[in-house]
């Protein structure tokens, strides 16, 4: 589809709609805030209304931008919508917010494992972020670039391309960014609160995953516990980014950074572990993710596996390596 196709479409579907339900993926990054927050100031300038809903607390390096209150954590919503806009999720399970049955759903996603499973999808996983497309959105509707979308805007592109360094990264990329200074993106302002705001567990968390590296081959891997999340007095979102130090290892194409679950059930659940997988670009790392029920892109995904620490790596590790052959 192309974009002047998906824009059109969309617009009727949201012109014909007026109260909006906005949510995203559970454990929400800077394209997934970012996104939310443009995308509602969006729906005011063409006279709609709308909730914004994530499951999970917006993580601290995003507490500082613009309408960041408007978000609410909820993991169910009651009331009525004529639409629910999904940001970033291949399912609506994805966002972990119930109570959007039987609402006309809005699916919006770059990811390579995106999935058609709304009423309304559109998906480019040539785009840099779900930004990109809210950007074009935007443009597409006639609305002015404030200073205050184009901030939230240049947040998301900058997290999600890993700072204009992943793979798919081009002149397009770098266009949007500058149509985002233009229209009043403070680009130092918005690094400085993404990048050097970490608070210390978030720093503790990093040397206990580092003590822990292991390397072979190509293959660099790394792990928490829940011990060390509790020693190190860290939270989920402290984990984030950890696995971008492996990635940057010399001479290696692929990382993956394991980190403990709480058990399900309390201690009567299976152990858990959330991978974030990491490539170069030899190894389709959306494959390697998709087969153990999760997803994203080429040379960026997750998963969450089943079972203890020992088995789980040897299991990544051999998958992994089958596709770095």
């Amino acid at each position: 589809m192309t974009y002047f196709a998906a824009t059109s479409e969309l617009l009727n579907h949201i012109r014909s709609r007026q109260h909006f339900l906005l949510t995203s993926h559970a454990r929400p990054d800077g394209d997934a805030i970012g996104s939310l927050l443009a995308t509602a100031m969006l729906l005011d300038q063409l006279g709609k209304t709308c909730d914004l809903v994530v499951a999970d607390p917006v993580p601290a390096i995003y507490l500082n931008m613009p309408q960041v209150d408007r978000i609410r954590v909820a993991t169910s919503v009651e009331g009525h919508y004529d639409a629910v806009i999904l940001l970033e999720c291949d399912s609506v399970e994805r966002s972990q917010v119930h109570g959007t049955e039987g609402i006309f759903l809005i699916n919006i996603d770059h990811h390579s494992s995106g999935r058609e499973f709304a009423d309304f999808n559109w998906i480019d996983p040539h785009a840099c972020a779900v930004a990109a497309m809210i950007y074009h959105l935007a443009l597409a509707a006639g609305a002015t670039i404030t200073p205050e979308m184009a901030t939230c805007l240049y947040a998301a592109v900058l997290t999600d391309t890993g700072s204009f360094t992943f793979a798919g990264t081009n002149a397009d990329t770098f266009a949007l960014a500058r149509d985002l200074v233009l229209a009043g993106a403070n680009a130092a302002w918005i690094a400085r609160e993404v990048y050097f705001t970490n608070p210390a567990p978030r720093i503790r968390i990093l040397g206990a995953a580092l003590s822990k590296l292991n390397i072979q081959d190509k293959l660099a891997w790394a792990w928490i516990t829940l011990e060390d999340m509790l020693e190190s007095a860290a939270q989920e979102e402290d984990c984030e980014g950890v696995v971008n130090y492996l990635i940057s290892i010399a001479g290696i194409d692929c990382a993956v950074f394991l980190r403990e679950l709480p058990r399900a059930n309390g201690n009567g659940g299976p152990p858990q572990f959330r991978l974030s997988i990491r490539s170069k670009g030899r190894a389709n790392v959306a494959r390697v993710a998709e087969y153990f029920g999760g997803g994203g892109h080429l040379t960026a995904s997750g998963c969450t596996v089943d079972g203890d620490l020992e088995t789980v790596i040897d299991r990544v590790v051999k998958r992994l390596q089958a596709e770095l052959c």
